[in-house]
């Protein structure tokens, strides 16, 4: 197999990874420290919205089973159940989409204009520069699978395969 090579003088990242202008390294890895944090934020919201369509599905399908319930000749029980869970509010007042629309307006939106603004004071609002820096750290320069940017389109001195 043909290994396709960009020449080492194009392998560099892009400009909009790397440091801005006056960004000590002790900065960037602050700023990455922020966006990190929010990146476990992020995690937490995405298992809140989980959250959100499990206890939905829960609901549809104890409904489901309460049918079949009464259907087997319980309708008296399947009718108490359906009376203390159908329908019930999963904290005091709140459905699930009333807990993600309170996280997401709140606590979400606070973190995440708060890295925001702190990637835009020190970083020049350019995302993930730390990563940016640990790849250029760790990476294999020149060798195939390693490249600072997509290759998309092959150089025009490498042979065509």
């Amino acid at each position: 197999m043909d290994d396709i090579t960009r020449p080492v003088a194009d392998d560099r990242p892009d400009d909009h990874h790397l440091p801005p202008p006056g960004a000590d390294d002790a900065t960037v890895a602050a700023v990455g420290g922020v966006t990190a944090a929010f990146e476990v934020v992020e995690h937490a919201r995405g298992m809140l919205y989980a959250f959100h369509r499990l206890i939905g599905r829960a609901d549809g399908e104890l409904q489901e089973a309460l049918d079949a319930l009464e259907a087997a000749g319980h309708g008296e029980l399947a009718d108490r159940v359906r009376a203390e869970v159908v329908g019930r509010n999963v904290l005091p007042g709140r459905w699930t989409f009333q807990v993600v629309e309170e996280f997401d307006e709140g606590y979400h939106r606070a973190f995440a204009d708060a890295e925001r603004y702190v990637r835009d004071e020190l970083t020049a609002g350019r995302r993930h520069v730390y990563e940016a820096q640990l790849k250029e750290r760790e990476r294999t320069h020149g060798r195939p699978g390693h490249e600072a940017v997509p290759t998309d389109v092959p150089s025009s001195d490498a042979p065509q395969r």
